[in-house]
């Protein structure tokens, strides 16, 4: 099994009080990923992940080379490394299957094979304006969670986004996770797990 799959499983869920109240003290704490994200363009950036414990790292950038994931990989050592991949064929696909890549990010454009793929972590990427239809849809796919992008340009947490995460958590049976463009204040992050959030990307 992927290992990013298995931390999400394994974390503990708690009954998220909604927004702007605190959890009870019979919730049990739970805890949310934090996923480096990467640009692909050296391999000296999956060491730094390694270094600062990361749960996972995930290269962002589309045009990265096989070659390069497979040293990424070695050298992140036991921290799970996934892609963003974009239009992927089937032989890079299973190139990365073999080079131990962890995880696989994709949009709603990728290939409907991609779905099929075993042992190997599947996460839908969505925008936040997507029809609501289509994100209760998600459901029904074969996919290990969703990733919502970020296209704005604030550098904070709006209560705007709480609300959006947290409609998104109710609509989706799979754990949600969402791309910051830049590091948070605790506060932020404490109002990103009341909403349900399970797994913050940062540069």
């Amino acid at each position: 099994m992927s290992k990013i799959v298995d931390k999400l499983q394994s974390l503990s869920k708690s009954s998220v009080s909604p927004i702007g109240f605190h959890p009870s003290a019979e919730s049990k704490i739970s805890a949310m990923l934090l996923i480096a994200g990467l640009s692909g363009a050296g391999v000296k950036e999956a060491g730094i992940v390694a270094e600062v414990n990361a749960d996972a790292g995930l290269v962002l950038a589309q045009g990265f080379s096989t070659k390069t994931v497979k040293q990424m990989v070695e050298a992140a050592g036991d921290v799970p490394l996934g892609v963003f991949v974009k239009g992927i064929s089937e032989e890079k696909l299973n190139e990365l299957l073999v080079f131990g890549c962890d995880f696989l990010v994709f949009d709603i454009k990728v290939p409907a094979a991609v779905l099929h793929e075993e042992g190997i972590g599947k996460f839908l990427l969505i925008e936040p304006s997507l029809d609501w239809g289509f994100v209760r849809a998600i459901n029904s796919l074969d996919v290990d969670g969703v990733l919502i992008g970020n296209k704005g340009e604030d550098s904070f947490v709006a209560v705007e986004h709480l609300l959006i995460y947290r409609r998104f958590v109710e609509l989706l049976g799979k754990p949600v996770m969402i791309i910051l463009p830049s590091l948070v204040s605790g506060s932020e992050l404490g109002n990103l797990w009341q909403a349900g959030v399970d797994g913050i990307v940062v540069p």
